[in-house]
């Protein structure tokens, strides 16, 4: 049997300690012995079982209680102040064969495969790659686990490809104590695993588009999820370079995306004078020192192949892996004086680079190189508002601080999530990362930053969206309903189909509330029904 370990704790925190916050009980649950229980389908429903008893405590005790993966989210989104379960350790994954599948699915048995909650990316990876596959995109780094990457809307800067959750085909949930509450969730215009073998998750099927794409970017509260089903592909190589641009370029890069006519880096020319679109473009910008020119880092996707030279040598040293390390490196690490940290952002260009290297996207976005006290603020905007709006945030930023982060913009494809941050066709995410400062010291505080920058973007009626993992004036009042609209109510409709009302106040927390998504919606069966 699944075993639980429960520690009771005063308060908890964030990898980044954006804490600590108030905690009263923690649990720890790993799998039964393969030595015990062979086979990873049995470790995997019994595990199920032990949390469904977690629920049953929490529930008699009307408390309430909420999983998290790496704790690696900036906002409290992941805290419950009752009971929180530690999921790192429930980590078995399965491949299928294509008996396993529906008998109308699209899907290639060798590309699908089912992690539970616990994975962390890097351990996906690494899975992944036993089986010559690789995940299609990632975050910047691989220390999140997959139910907190979907939960949140985790992105790199994969123009083409979009964030974590839009490469999850199924997901199996855990909605209360009862023998029918547990569910396999896919979309009925695109299902993969047929009833066969989602009984063999001891799971009811509900294939829903509507429903399942609410519950992606469930934001922890649409259950517990139990395991994800995604889709994964032949691993290839990035190459990556890493650029100074003039500035006018590297914006009109971002504004206008028109890769096929840059002709900055040779080696990506084809011959017919087009050149290739990159896989990954994100553009660094220190506000604070203007010489003209941004740091611009490119990746191209490559077909696989094992004689390439490794990445790591270059890797490990770049300064250009996240935007948090290189604001530390040019800061020196974390100095005693705010004041003086700020001065060396404004006395200090980006560090001139011209860096090349290939890699698997493993291998490009490894382990996070600083992983201290931190803050990051996310604004997702259309990209042909990112010139406007990293001009109004920078000068927020300047007037209102100054504080101690710099700013990079990333690009993603638009997502399917009824609550995904990537709305625009191509959304551009414009973050401001660095270190945490004492709000005591004469200095604006982290929320009222936020609070700044959101009110300044509504005055310039540019329409924007905030990463759920990140930090924001989250109480900023209506701020969900402005940036989705429709698509809130739609959301809290779903869920309030699925979940009873004792489980929607179990799976709530404090970040829910504040942003008055935990409003109850009347209970409709029709939106839950299974459409295939």
């Amino acid at each position: 049997m699944a075993k639980t370990t429960k520690l009771t704790l005063t308060e908890w925190d964030t990898l980044h300690n954006n804490g600590p916050f108030p905690l009263k009980l923690l649990y720890k649950t790993k799998l039964e012995s393969p030595a015990l229980m062979p086979s990873d389908l049995d470790r995997y429903n019994d595990a199920a079982q032990e949390i469904q008893s977690l629920i049953t405590e929490a529930k008699n005790k009307n408390e309430g209680f909420r999983a998290y993966g790496s704790a690696w989210s900036m906002s409290k989104i992941a805290h419950q102040k009752e009971r929180m379960h530690f999921n790192a350790h429930m980590n078995t994954y399965f491949s299928f064969r294509n008996q396993d599948l529906h008998a109308l699915s699209g899907y290639q048995a060798e590309n699908l495969f089912l992690f539970q909650c616990g994975n962390v990316v890097k351990e996906i990876s690494e899975k992944l790659a036993g089986h010559g596959k690789s995940l299609k995109a990632s975050g910047a780094s691989n220390g999140q686990t997959i139910a907190g990457c979907i939960s949140t809307g985790v992105h790199g800067s994969a123009i083409n490809v979009g964030s974590v959750q839009d490469y999850v085909v199924g997901l199996n949930l855990i909605i209360g104590p009862n023998p029918g509450d547990i569910v396999y969730l896919e979309r009925h215009s695109k299902p993969a695993l047929n009833d066969v073998f989602v009984q063999k998750l001891r799971s009811r099927v509900i294939r829903n588009d509507g429903l399942f794409n609410a519950a992606l970017v469930g934001l922890g509260s649409f259950g517990f999820i139990h395991g994800v089903v995604i889709e994964a592909q032949n691993l290839f190589l990035l190459k990556r370079y890493v650029k100074e641009l003039k500035k006018d370029k590297a914006i009109e890069l971002a504004q206008q995306q028109n890769f096929k006519t840059f002709d900055g880096i040779p080696e990506e020319v084809k011959g017919n004078g087009e050149a290739n679109i990159p896989y990954h473009f994100k553009v660094f910008v220190n506000q604070y020192k203007d010489n003209g020119k941004y740091v611009v880092e490119f990746m191209y996707k490559k077909p696989y192949k094992l004689n390439y030279p490794d990445p790591f040598p270059v890797i490990k040293k770049s300064l250009y892996r996240d935007l948090i390390n290189l604001v530390v490196q040019i800061g020196s690490g974390i100095p005693a004086s705010i004041p003086v940290f700020i001065n060396l952002l404004k006395n200090s260009i980006l560090p001139t680079v011209d860096e090349v290297s290939t890699g698997t996207l493993a291998e490009t976005f490894w382990d996070a190189p600083y992983q201290g006290p931190a803050f990051a603020i996310s604004f997702g905007v259309s990209h042909t508002d990112a010139e406007k709006a990293l001009k109004i945030l920078s000068k927020v930023s300047i007037d209102e601080g100054p504080v101690p982060g710099i700013f990079a913009m990333r690009f993603i494809k638009k997502s399917d999530a009824t609550l995904s941050f990537a709305r625009f066709p191509t959304t551009c995410m414009i973050e401001i990362d660095g270190v945490r400062w004492n709000e005591k010291k004469n200095l604006i505080t982290l929320n009222d930053l936020s609070k700044k920058m959101i009110e300044a973007l509504q005055q310039a009626n540019i329409p924007f969206t905030l990463h759920w993992g990140k930090n924001a004036d989250w109480k900023f009042s209506g701020l969900v309903d402005h940036m989705y609209g429709a698509d809130a109510t739609t959301w809290r409709k779903y869920r309030c189909s699925l979940l009873s009302g004792d489980m929607q106040t179990l799976f709530s927390n404090a970040f829910l509330k504040e942003v008055k998504l935990d409003k109850k919606e009347p209970s409709d069966p029709q939106l839950i029904q299974s459409l295939l």
